[in-house]
């Protein structure tokens, strides 16, 4: 029996095919071949478009069935894993009413902010466990105010992963993680925020149905499967937001448990029983996988909107053709520290851990006669390592206190460069995992469709390929420069 999993990233849509019985992936692809553009009409804003998503969902699909042995209708069961905090609205006909207003758009602070001063203290600490900040509440919110005429026709609002699952389905569901990524969930009252619809001014129309992240989300459309060479009727039984769902991925489910990704963004996820709130909301909390009003799992989430982004510009502007692999050979040949070059990797939106401020990318101390392009590599990945360190400072004031992080072998931490000084700079070991957000989707909807007991029964054969320790190498006197030059600009 064969799970599907579709992970929706921001630069490309990830898919894997996964053995029930074995956990092996047995095909994988991805789509499209160059990364997806986001849409940037004004500073600070990005978008992407939902039907564009859908496509490459297709693409990918059908990539993955011609390339590899398996026959695509003994898929039994689909998983979703997507970008957070995103925006889709569509009208009565399920059609998308304009591009998704994705995670790292700024547009909706200050209409976040704005609400912070009437729902109270109270009710962003003890019931939301965040401030509305820039996540999907405000953004629709944004909508309402400055495009009153296609708010009109709104019939659901809904996450990225839900459009997916509508596509394949034709239902539309949330669960409560993506009503608490949105900042619409009461976790005092487990239900929706009668206090965010009643500010907002939103009717409870617009809001999905509510279902257990696991758990089946609608069957898949004759139309669909005939489209992606699937069998009719399979159950779409797992979405979830890709930061829960690589904890998920890396069987990070447990109190204390800690997981960490270097995508295009960069995050620490930790798990607690705890109803924690940042004073700041510099870090945020919302709904993990397994949350229940029984059991109280929740998501600790630190986020760097300029990680992989970051780099992704780095290469761009200085790697000519080189491939990334490339780029952390050249790294590896500078020395700690990139000889003083210090970088600022925050070009990417309102930086959540910094006040919700737009503090820019910045180079400084460049030598003109020392630094090269080697150096600006290093410097990068050193510069998105110590903003890791800056973010875990505030997850430790916030009483987590990591033994071991896990991480799953890919993007960044496919470099030895990045993945020593995260360790260095933290002083927290690292056990690396080979899988990915589209292999958790899969796994993910085999526990939905009942084919696992719990994540601990679908994860016992995940074993770590790699522990990476502390090596002696100083970098705090390093950090403490680049953390100067960081707090001068906030």
């Amino acid at each position: 029996m064969l799970l599907l999993g579709i992970d929706l990233g921001t630069s490309s849509i990830k898919i894997s095919v996964v053995d029930a019985s074995s956990g092996a992936i047995i095909g994988t692809s991805s789509y499209p071949p160059v990364e997806s553009e986001i849409i940037s009409i004004q500073s600070g804003w990005a978008e992407q478009s939902p039907e564009i998503w859908w496509n490459h969902v297709q693409q990918a699909i059908l990539i993955c069935n011609r390339q590899y042995s398996y026959n695509p209708t003994d898929i039994a069961a689909i998983g979703i894993a997507y970008q957070m905090h995103g925006l889709v609205i569509v009208d009565k006909d399920r059609r998308s009413l304009r591009n998704s207003i994705i995670w790292c758009d700024s547009r909706a602070v200050e209409i976040g902010e704005e609400a912070v001063a009437v729902l109270g203290e109270s009710c962003l600490q003890e019931q939301l466990l965040n401030s509305p900040g820039n996540f999907t509440a405000s953004k629709l919110a944004w909508v309402k105010k400055n495009e009153p005429e296609l708010y009109a026709k709104i019939d659901k609002a809904m996450l990225p992963g839900d459009f997916i699952a509508m596509k394949l389905t034709g239902e539309i569901t949330t669960s409560s993680s993506a009503l608490s990524e949105g900042i619409f969930w009461d976790f005092k009252k487990n239900g929706l925020s009668e206090d965010v619809m009643d500010y907002f001014g939103f009717d409870h129309s617009l809001i999905p149905q509510v279902r257990p992240v696991f758990s089946s989300h609608g069957a898949l459309l004759k139309s669909a499967a005939d489209l992606l060479g699937l069998k009719a009727g399979i159950p779409v039984s797992y979405k979830s937001g890709d930061q829960p769902n690589n904890a998920l991925s890396l069987n990070v489910t447990r109190p204390g448990e800690v997981a960490a990704t270097a995508g295009t963004s960069g995050v620490i996820y930790g798990v607690t029983d705890q109803l924690v709130c940042d004073r700041g909301s510099r870090v945020n909390t919302f709904a993990h996988v397994n949350h229940s009003a029984d059991e109280q799992r929740l998501g600790v989430l630190l986020c760097i909107n300029g990680a992989g982004s970051m780099n992704r510009w780095a290469k761009a502007r200085f790697g000519d053709s080189l491939s990334y692999e490339q780029m952390n050979g050249a790294a590896a040949g500078v020395p700690a520290g990139s000889n003083g070059l210090r970088i600022l990797p925050f070009g990417n939106g309102a930086e959540r851990m910094l006040h919700n401020r737009i503090v820019g990318a910045q180079l400084h101390g460049i030598d003109l006669n020392t630094h090269t392009n080697a150096h600006v590599f290093r410097a990068v990945q050193e510069g998105i390592a110590f903003s890791f360190r800056y973010g875990l400072d505030i997850l430790r004031e916030n009483d987590m206190e990591p033994s071991v992080i896990r991480a799953g072998k890919s993007n960044l931490f496919l470099s030895d460069v990045f993945t020593q000084t995260f360790v260095n700079i933290t002083g927290i070991p690292v056990e690396l995992y080979e899988n990915d957000g589209s292999y958790g989707a899969a796994v993910g909807a085999g526990i939905g469709a009942g084919l696992f007991k719990s994540a601990a029964e679908a994860f016992v054969n995940s074993k770590p390929v790699k522990l990476v320790e502390p090596d002696g190498v100083k970098l705090e006197g390093d950090y403490l420069d680049w953390k100067d030059l960081l707090e001068k600009q906030l």
